[in-house]
């Protein structure tokens, strides 16, 4: 997906809330914000949102001088998974459609994303929780159903912190000695990386590897060659989240994308509405 005019005041918000987050001193805010009002002039917006959320990022981490602004919250919904997992368990092994069921609930872990917004509570997610199963839902579920019993290989790009939780009910769905777990290679935002998946015990299932980006989304051309090398012949790929969905959606392949509808500019390209589950294939996919 391009970047889009009505983009730009999201990005703006999320520079101030991101500031914020990081400190109170409002010359280090201020600093920050005229840095992204003048990229703004020169923005390139055949780009994707994440490559410009990326920079902004980069340059609130130079100007705090904090790595990773978003660890103290990335720990805490971590935590927080780890607490509701048990009983989710029990669910999908309750369920009549454990695949189904484990999807469903991992794109319901999609909610904690501090890109949409800096206020996110454990009182929403628990919600979200509750209302997974009767919450709106887009699935070409008999598309992901085949092509996972097919699949040899599949590489699973994680989205966020804490959600990583959730994303690991459905990777033990998919049989964890076919499936390599990808994170960001640098923090960005509340985005998981290798630090978030060891949280949540990802790595004594699965292969975990980072893309080498720390852009929040993939942008091919911005990850290690290994990364590429995964995408290109991996059997099956499973991409979490919107910024994933943003950057990859004009990609080929055999690439399923899970995620919440956020934005009303997805919500457009997608022709769903927002608050929506996906479950969808890419247009551009090939034969199973």
């Amino acid at each position: 997906m391009k970047t889009s005019l009505d983009c730009i005041p999201c990005l703006l918000r999320q520079t101030l809330e991101a500031a914020r987050l990081v400190s109170t001193d409002t010359t280090m805010h201020e600093q920050v914000l005229r840095s992204v009002l003048f990229w703004t002039g020169e923005m390139d917006l055949s780009q994707s949102p994440p490559a410009m959320a990326q920079r902004i990022h980069r340059r609130l981490r130079e100007v705090s001088g904090v790595d990773d602004p978003y660890r103290e919250a990335k720990n805490r919904w971590n935590h927080l998974a780890m607490e509701l997992l048990p009983a989710l368990k029990d669910q999908i092994e309750s369920s009549n459609d454990p695949l189904l069921m484990a999807a469903r609930l991992a794109i319901t872990g999609n909610i904690i994303d501090m890109g949409i917004s800096a206020n996110l509570t454990e009182s929403n997610v628990r919600q979200a929780v509750e209302q997974a199963m009767i919450a709106p839902f887009f699935g070409e579920e008999d598309l992901f159903r085949e092509a996972v019993a097919r699949a040899k290989s599949i590489l699973y790009l994680a989205d966020n912190a804490g959600e990583i939780a959730f994303d690991r009910l459905l990777i033990e769905q998919l049989s964890p000695e076919r499936v390599t777990l990808v994170v960001r290679g640098a923090p960005v935002i509340n985005d998981a990386t290798l630090i978030d998946a060891r949280a949540v015990g990802l790595d004594k299932i699965v292969e975990v590897i980072d893309n080498g980006s720390d852009a929040p989304g993939t942008i091919l051309d911005d990850c290690h060659q290994e990364f590429r090398h995964r995408f290109a012949t991996s059997d099956m790929i499973i991409a979490k989240g919107q910024g994933n969905f943003e950057t990859l959606s004009n990609e080929p392949g055999n690439l399923f994308f899970l995620f919440k509808v956020k934005c009303p500019l997805t919500a457009v390209h997608v022709n769903r509405p927002l608050g929506m589950q996906m479950l969808m294939k890419s247009k551009l996919g090939g034969t199973l």
